[in-house]
């Protein structure tokens, strides 16, 4: 769909969300589209690193599109049927096997800072504005949504952003730990792709069991600690080790195949 671009430049693929008019307000035509487009992202062995962006520069996402909430969350089915669609998108994202970085210009509100948080980092301009309104709409925020913002920024401020649904300033949203990197807004783009770039270099079978070794630990993830112990067995026995160590003792950079 149009609201969602994808695009591919060597290991790392770009997901836009693209409404620019409505600063990127997410519909549920957008919620339902997002775990399909995602898999068909992990489906492809050429991409290493997904980078979430709004288009343009003034806004990541303003949140879930209101306009249309009358229509599609009027009743409490729909309502349900509404948070369900959410729930499914952001844990879409949030299982994605490979690093995710949201690079963050502008507002990210709402809906936006859920897609936001359900990514593995948080890369955002200086001018960047965080907050979730939910409390000026009578919503509840849906329990997998709140545990990641509390895994991020702890209780305490949890419940200053979740009360209040006041928006949090860029340096305020460093202190807080709710973003990991600050950069001045023309620098965003340059400054997320080299990042990214360096973490395409890195072994991927290492990057998705610190994934799900993450997620065990914040109580997500179907994963047993068996499983996870699995996961070291795993990677001795796996191509990427030995091109890993051969690397090292060769001085030479490694060229890690994610198997």
């Amino acid at each position: 769909m149009d609201e969602l671009q994808v695009s591919r430049d060597g290991a790392i693929a770009t997901l836009v969300l693209n409404r620019p008019a409505k600063h990127n307000a997410i519909t549920l035509a957008m919620w339902r589209a997002l775990p399909q487009v995602l898999a068909d992202l992990e489906a492809d062995g050429r991409v290493r690193v997904v980078v979430v962006r709004g288009a343009g520069d003034r806004a990541f996402a303003s949140g879930a599109d209101i306009a249309e909430f009358p229509e599609v969350r009027g009743t409490p089915p729909g309502a349900r049927l509404y948070s369900a669609a959410v729930d499914a998108a952001e844990r879409a994202l949030a299982n994605f096997p490979r690093p995710t970085i949201a690079m963050i210009h502008g507002f990210c509100v709402g809906g936006g800072l859920e897609l936001a948080l359900a990514c593995d980092l948080r890369w955002a301009s200086r001018t960047a504005r965080f907050g979730i309104t939910a409390a000026r709409l009578g919503i509840v925020y849906g329990l997998q949504a709140t545990r990641r913002l509390a895994a991020v920024v702890g209780t305490s401020a949890a419940r200053d952003i979740l009360y209040s649904g006041r928006l949090v300033d860029a340096e305020e949203a460093l202190a807080m730990r709710l973003v990991n990197r600050l950069c001045d807004p023309a620098r965003l783009e340059e400054e997320t792709y080299r990042y990214a770039e360096a973490l395409a270099q890195q072994a991927p079978l290492t990057q998705q069991a610190a994934k799900l070794m993450l997620q065990h630990a914040l109580g997500e993830g179907g994963m047993t600690e068996s499983d996870l112990v699995a996961l070291q067995d795993r990677a001795y026995d796996s191509r990427d080790y030995r091109e890993g160590v051969d690397a090292f003792l060769a001085k030479r950079p490694p060229r890690f195949e994610g198997r």
